[in-house]
């Protein structure tokens, strides 16, 4: 199935809506997709290397966007009334990958000791931004510091590509299809490591 997910995202590349889309993808990504934007940004900035630049900036902002939505979700609509776990969350622990009970209760720990650095890590790694995102919301994590540790995070992760295909080319994305099947295990583990350090950093 994911493999059926990343080659619909590399087709949109193919497409006159290649910068909407990338633009799409990095906003749901934040929230609730599982496949990270970086895919679409390879093979757009790889079909136009001087545009490289514009669609990492485009990035960018479609997955800050979508992290503030993320925020928003987790700070209004989280809980019921009553204080219970809302429909809606309850929706995300059982469909959507990354979710549950545990890993927020232990990233609620990680904030009290490393906001900026909690939400910087996810934005810049493999740990999973969507559940920072909508974490952050729901432990009240001051938003401008929010927005801010988003940005250098995400910026930082999306410039990053967009230089080193501006360098490379399109070696990259020879690379990237030819060892998909490793690379998705590797980034697998990656992020089981990002949850276990998480973990580890919280006790």
């Amino acid at each position: 199935m994911i493999r059926r997910l990343y080659d619909w995202v590399l087709s949109l590349a193919e497409t006159r809506y290649g910068a909407w889309a990338l633009f799409a993808l990095a906003f749901a990504e934040s929230s609730f997709f599982p496949i990270p934007p970086d895919v679409l940004l390879i093979a757009l900035c790889v079909g136009a290397l001087t545009k490289s630049y514009r669609f990492a900036l485009i990035c960018t902002l479609g997955s800050l966007i979508g992290g503030i939505v993320g925020y928003g979700i987790g700070y209004w609509l989280w809980h019921a009334p009553g204080g219970e776990a809302s429909a809606l969350a309850q929706f995300f622990f059982d469909h959507v990958p990354g979710f549950s009970e545990h890993k927020f209760e232990t990233v609620r720990g990680l904030y009290e000791q490393y906001n900026f650095w909690i939400v910087f890590t996810a934005g810049f790694t493999p740990i999973p931004y969507k559940v920072i995102t909508i974490s952050a919301g729901v432990f009240h994590v001051p938003f401008p510091m929010f927005v801010l540790a988003s940005l250098v995070g995400r910026a930082g992760r999306f410039f990053l590509v967009a230089a080193l295909l501006h360098r490379y080319g399109a070696g990259i994305t020879r690379f990237i299809d030819r060892w998909f099947n490793l690379l998705a295990v590797g980034f697998t583990v990656l992020l089981l490591l990002g949850f276990w350090l998480i973990k580890v950093v919280a006790h």
